[in-house]
């Protein structure tokens, strides 16, 4: 079956991504990306060898797929124009909602324990992750020096080919997102501002140290208050 004869469906076949972007960071990105279109049931990125640069996004309803493809075909997702369709075949969250899944053969079955035992592994690194998070949390939560919270974060290392709208998807998937300032005469430097400080601590929390590319992990501080 052509791809243009893939009828549409709820999952998104999306290729061209980045290739070196750690995998969570990768489907982190990928769901802030897609999730304004609709409620995304799964993001299935995986760093095997044959899969790299490839990802599926998979939606509850066929519209807001639909909607997604139209609205970030050909977009740049890090410097690299997305290359979006629909997936040839029906995902198992997709399956599973709709009483269709079916047990798979011994050499399907074995290739999903291989990305099951890979998210597993994910799942660990997360979890240490957290733990180190916890620790951190359980210490004093501002430095010497640091400026008091504030509704306006300063976001910098950002790679200096970084656009509004690339930092924009990352940012609105929370709440009290307002927008985001660039700093020409400063390349790789943002100002991103909620509608309170509270917000912006959340969106701080959850970006910190997120990389934009493998070079690139976002430093994220409070902005100076304006006196």
């Amino acid at each position: 079956m052509g791809t243009a004869d893939v009828p549409p469906n709820q999952t998104l076949y999306v290729q061209n991504l980045p290739e070196k972007l750690k995998k969570e960071d990768l489907r982190k990105a990928l769901h802030a990306m897609f999730s304004q279109f609709g409620r995304i049931l799964d993001v299935v990125a995986l760093k095997t060898f044959r899969l790299r640069g490839q990802a599926w996004i998979v939606f509850a309803d066929v519209a807001s797929a639909t909607n997604a493809m139209k609205g970030l075909q050909e977009f740049p997702f890090f410097d690299k124009p997305m290359r979006i369709q629909y997936a040839k075949t029906k995902s198992d969250a997709v399956a599973k909602m709709d009483g269709s899944y079916r047990p798979r053969d011994p050499e399907e079955r074995a290739q999903v324990n291989a990305e099951k035992r890979e998210q597993l592994m994910d799942r660990t690194e997360k979890e240490a992750a957290a733990a180190a998070a916890a620790a951190a949390a359980a210490a004093p939560a501002q430095a010497p020096g640091a400026n008091p919270p504030n509704k306006i974060l300063l976001v910098q290392n950002l790679p200096h080919t970084t656009t509004a709208p690339m930092l924009e998807m990352l940012m609105k998937q929370f709440p009290g997102f307002k927008e985001v300032r660039l700093i020409e005469a400063k390349p790789g430097i943002a100002f991103v501002e909620f509608e309170n400080d509270a917000q912006s601590q959340v969106a701080m929390s959850g970006l910190q140290g997120f990389n934009i590319t493998p070079e690139n992990a976002m430093q994220i501080t409070f902005a100076k208050k304006q006196s």
